[in-house]
């Protein structure tokens, strides 16, 4: 009698984020790899690229750089030159390998893990740029224990602009936890990210000044 092999199961969340894709449900063409307005209005991407880039700039050897949910990459391009390094990676197999052909002509190391579970690329500084907000609580904080070998962390959240309760779960997906009047705080319970300092770099009003988009510097150690 044979034996069936086991199949491992896609992973709930890569096939959630392969779904977004391949629907478009962040917006873009059929066929196309589109990371939502989030990383392509200029309204909102222009006040970050110039905050970061200040930061990157601030040193003078040149940080290497882990981008952990790389999206179709329109950001991460614009930041390259300011690193020693950079390291971009995503959960969805044909956004890398798209992302592979598209920036083959710059100096940048595409992979495929799942940020939870995987060994991630050594770097000074870490990247996640509204990654956290579609994961449940459960994958942050394996993240956040992944956050620790990195020097800097900057973090970009879709927020509510009035008072929020922090951290409040939900199933990994398209959606975020703004419709709860919730938004991932690392600070707070139950992820209590332990870090040396903390400062705001951009805050963008949304939605008629009901939200906005924060980018935060963390120093880790």
């Amino acid at each position: 009698m044979k034996v069936k092999e086991k199949v491992k199961k896609p992973w709930p969340t890569k096939k959630a984020m392969i779904q977004i894709y391949e629907k478009n449900l962040w917006g873009g063409s059929e066929g196309e790899f589109y990371s939502g307005e989030g990383s392509h209005a200029s309204e909102l991407l222009d006040p970050y690229l110039k905050s970061v880039s200040a930061f990157l700039k601030s040193f003078q050897i040149p940080l290497s750089v882990c981008d952990l949910g790389c999206g179709d990459f329109n950001v991460g391009q614009q930041l390259i030159k300011y690193t020693k390094a950079y390291t971009a990676i995503d959960i969805v197999p044909d956004l890398i390998e798209f992302n592979q052909h598209r920036f083959k002509n710059l100096n940048v190391k595409f992979e495929c893990l799942n940020i939870t579970e995987a060994q991630l690329p050594k770097a000074d500084c870490v990247i996640i740029r509204q990654v956290l907000q579609h994961l449940s609580n459960k994958e942050i904080k394996a993240i956040v224990n992944r956050l620790y070998a990195y020097k800097y962390v900057i973090l970009t959240e879709h927020l509510p602009n009035e008072s929020f309760v922090p951290n409040k779960d939900i199933i990994s997906g398209q959606g975020i936890r703004f419709k709860k009047n919730s938004a991932v705080d690392l600070l707070a319970e139950p992820f209590h990210l332990k870090m040396k300092s903390k400062q705001i770099l951009t805050k963008t009003l949304l939605n008629g000044n009901k939200a906005c988009l924060v980018t935060t510097l963390y120093q880790i150690f």
